[in-house]
């Protein structure tokens, strides 16, 4: 580095530069952040604080846009750090829409997790493929609390028809960080794969997120589990194809974490 770079940085920036995160704590990361938009005095204090509010950087960076305003961030630092929350997750769906077609759960959880293994409520998301398996676009369809979410079915298929989509994954995600699926989630899988393999738009996989962790519906075989249980019914004359997906998407489904 320049001696004519090094008289603009601050001793914390400049020791960021030579040696990254791994020389900071949480406070002097937050510091860090702030310090690219208020004067030295100002984020030295306010890191402080948010520190004593948000426990580390982890529960800085998920905080709530009114818990940020309530710690005193001005509206600066506040796009500043939707910008780098935010930008990774960006770069990731790029990078996954640039591939040609839907390879694995892993890269789906490597795409949604950055964005949703912290979140404090449930959000259900849908990823719309076209026949080719390349991804249409990602949509946020259903918000719940921290132990649950209400899901309608027909939501989710009046939203793939739009899409013009013929395939879909499901996501969503457990704040309390174990992926393992409740009993609702496979009585709300079964159901999709049903309505899906009437209509059809294949279900090709629900993933659950949890922390760093998933769980995939299809590296587990149930997807194709669920697929031969309704050829099977309908083998048995037990599903009338022409209307009977009609009952379960009108259902509404309240996902709960374990």
């Amino acid at each position: 580095m320049s001696s004519g770079v090094s008289k603009d940085l601050t001793p914390l920036q400049e020791r960021f530069v030579k040696s990254g995160f791994v020389s900071l704590n949480d406070q002097e990361t937050i510091e860090l952040l702030l310090s690219l938009v208020l004067p030295h005095r100002e984020c030295v204090k306010l890191a402080k604080e948010c520190i004593e509010h948000f426990q580390n950087l982890r529960g800085f960076l998920r905080a709530s846009l009114e818990e940020l305003q309530r710690v005193g961030l001005t509206p600066r630092c506040i796009v500043e750090l939707k910008l780098l929350h935010d930008l990774p997750a960006e770069v990731l769906k790029g990078k996954i829409t640039e591939q040609p077609i839907y390879k694995s759960s892993k890269e789906i959880f490597d795409y949604l997790s950055y964005s949703m293994r912290d979140l404090e409520k449930e959000v259900f998301k849908v990823i719309y493929l076209n026949s080719q398996n390349q991804i249409i676009d990602t949509v946020d369809l259903f918000e719940g609390t921290l132990e649950s979410i209400p899901i309608r079915p027909r939501e989710i298929v009046e939203s793939a028809i739009k899409h013009n989509a013929t395939a879909l994954i499901a996501a969503h995600n457990h704040p309390s960080g174990d992926p393992t699926p409740s009993r609702s989630d496979k009585q709300l899988t079964r159901d999709l794969v049903f309505i899906g393999m009437i209509l059809p738009i294949r279900v090709v996989d629900h993933i659950i997120i949890g922390g760093n962790r998933y769980f995939s519906f299809a590296d587990e075989s149930l997807i194709k589990k669920y697929e031969d249980n309704f050829l099977n019914l309908r083998i048995r004359g037990a599903f009338d194809t022409v209307g009977d997906y009609s009952e379960p998407a009108a259902k509404v489904y309240t996902l709960t974490s374990n």
